[in-house]
């Protein structure tokens, strides 16, 4: 085994006299995909969230089942910041062919812990290097040669543990949570743990300059991922149905439904109460979720972009024949097949906007995992009230990471299941007329399928229709048709999720935003506000834009829109949707596959600000 005498890499007296960083600090593990890194960076996160420190995890992995390079960052922020930082203070290198341009992007005074196969040429002399026998350390671990690759990652887990100060404790404890108990794995991945940990304590005489101390800020909050949390937010919401087919980053959400419902969802013999169906393509999957809620169902697909685009057509007989149905959109990186592991908010305007004609659909927009969970149930409810699709605009940083967030609320109001007549109703009325607006809202009232009454059959189509579902081409059906959509869309406006504001008495700037640039937004305010620069913010939630919007753009001199694609699609939406408060807007759109940073946020509008 080697002994390097760690002392001896440190090549720099300032770097081993810097001051201790406590808390406040990003570290990325550069590995290979396929590698079984994910535990170990799974088990590291888990660990520094159970010491009570706020952290957040980005995965930055390709687009393939192994072998290319996987990037993984953890950040750890006392005051709870948890946006994508530009660079990283400490770099875990094991994998050869990045470990080079890895060491390259570390900033002054950092730390690069890597295994000593690894040909690493250590000229800069700024930094602190950690050289780790990983593959000595692994073989004396006794594991099965097939899996010494995947255990090899412990090594790296085990040696920032010593460095940083990471209880072994909550190591073991998160070992144990991901591998549900098991003995044999968790005592292999421990030891090896153990093992590096040791290593490091008997041969380290370099101080690392970064350090993790045990807090209270993440009592009481659980760590999720937004598309289990849109799953569990779905099973409370009496999802019968889900229709899908794999598409990279929504198919953890359905992998989620299929652990959710079987615990929850069953009758009292054991009977379960729901049907997941792998379709042959997203055609398929949208069109049985159409067919399932004509029939009454609360049925739901997931899909991202180019799923999307395959959907259109059933997308705009929904809207036209007033079917019920929920669609998951996990936005990435387009056009066409894109870069399929990267983040995006392109889909905007083609969802809203989705199918030909005067098409325009209800879209939530979750920003937190606690509306993942909530519009997870809402979407059925608003689908079912307006009898429309609802498409849930989540993106890939939100969906596959795993991000700090307080116990979800049980839904607490019934489910809305709209306007639905039954036998008794239509005893009393004698008969109805499907599109007719009764109400004055533009929701017509219907009957499902099997409801025992002479009235109650109506004739489903996406051709021209009168008030009676009947077939006409007449111009003034097709009029009062669509005038009444329109009215429905009025309504959706009402109903649908309000915005998030934090309204700044003195600020004539304000920043708009959505999903999960969130984060970056409210991080680049407090860089503002400690610069004299006072703002305003507004989170939207969803789409058709409410009234409380417009209030608040115009409120500002100047609002901007910061969104994480190449043509500011939102702001062209907001332009076109208030075009006498257009000139209010600044689009700020960045678009190149990485969550947004508050330093680009803020760089941005100092810029534009002069």
């Amino acid at each position: 085994m080697s002994t390097v005498d760690v002392q001896a890499d440190v090549q720099h007296s300032a770097v081993a006299e810097r001051p201790t960083v406590v808390n406040d600090f990003s570290f990325v593990a550069a590995t290979v995909n396929g590698s079984g890194s994910q535990t170990a960076n799974s088990v590291l996160i888990r660990a520094i969230f159970k010491m009570g420190i706020p952290v957040n995890g980005k995965n930055l992995f390709p687009s393939n089942i192994s072998g290319l390079p996987t990037w993984y960052t953890i950040r750890i922020n006392k005051d709870g910041y948890i946006a994508r930082r530009e660079g990283t203070e400490i770099v875990v290198a094991f994998n050869k062919n990045t470990a080079a341009a890895d060491l390259a992007g570390l900033p002054e005074g950092g730390v690069c812990v890597y295994a000593d196969d690894i040909p690493l040429d250590r000229a800069r002399t700024d930094v602190t290097y950690y050289a780790l026998p990983a593959k000595e350390l692994v073989k004396q671990s006794g594991a099965d040669v097939k899996l010494r690759d995947y255990v090899a990652n412990m090594v790296y887990v085990g040696a920032l543990a010593e460095l940083l100060g990471i209880d072994r404790d909550e190591i073991k404890a998160a070992l144990t949570f991901h591998f549900q108990g098991k003995t044999k794995p968790i005592n292999l991945n421990y030891g090896v743990v153990e093992a590096a940990a040791e290593w490091v304590r008997a041969n380290n005489h370099a101080p690392c300059p970064f350090r993790v101390e045990a807090m209270a800020k993440t009592t009481g909050q659980i760590m999720i991922d937004g598309n289990t949390a849109g799953a569990l937010g779905a099973v409370f919401g009496g999802v019968s149905l889900v229709s899908w087919y794999p598409i990279t980053p929504s198919t953890s959400l359905v992998d989620a439904l299929n652990e959710y419902l079987p615990e929850f969802r069953h009758d009292a013999d054991g009977a379960p109460t729901y049907t997941v169906v792998q379709a042959e393509d997203e055609l398929a999957a949208i069109g049985m979720v159409m067919g399932a809620g004509w029939a009454g169902a609360r049925a739901m697909t997931a899909t991202s972009g180019p799923g999307i685009s395959l959907m259109s057509e059933f997308a705009g007989l929904g809207y036209f024949a007033e079917i019920p149905g929920v669609i998951w959109d996990i936005q990435r990186m387009g056009p066409s097949t894109g870069l399929p592991t990267r983040v995006s908010q392109g889909d905007v305007l083609s969802t809203y906007f989705l199918g030909h004609g005067d098409t325009r659909h209800v879209c939530l927009l979750p920003g937190t995992m606690a509306d993942c969970f909530e519009f997870g149930y809402l979407a059925f409810d608003l689908a079912e009230r307006l009898q429309t699709p609802v498409f849930v605009l989540s993106d890939l940083d939100l969906g596959m990471n795993s991000w700090l967030s307080e116990p979800f609320t049980y839904p607490q109001e019934p489910m809305d299941r709209g306007k639905v007549l039954s036998v008794e109703d239509l005893k009393r009325l004698g008969s109805f007329q499907r599109y007719a607006d009764v109400d004055g809202d533009g929701i017509g009232y219907r009957t499902l399928p099997g409801t025992d009454h002479p009235a109650a059959a109506y004739f489903t189509r996406g051709t021209g229709h009168n008030a009676n579902a009947i077939y006409s081409e007449r111009p003034d059906d097709w009029q009062g048709n669509m005038e009444r959509l329109d009215r429905k869309h009025e309504t959706a406006r009402r109903l649908v999720p309000k915005p998030v504001i934090d309204q700044h008495a003195a600020a004539k700037l304000a920043i708009l935003g959505f999903g999960s640039s969130d984060g970056a937004i409210q991080e680049a305010r407090d860089r503002l506000t400690t610069q004299g620069v006072a703002t305003s913010s507004l989170r939207l939630r969803a789409l058709p834009l409410t009234d409380e919007v417009r209030d608040f753009v115009a409120a500002h001199e100047r609002v901007y829109v910061v969104e994480l694609n190449q043509d500011g699609q939102m702001y062209r939406l907001l332009c076109m949707e208030y075009p006498e408060l257009a000139t209010k807007f600044i689009s700020i759109a960045h678009c190149d596959g990485l969550p947004l940073t508050a330093r680009f946020i803020t760089e941005q509008i100092q810029q534009r600000e002069g």
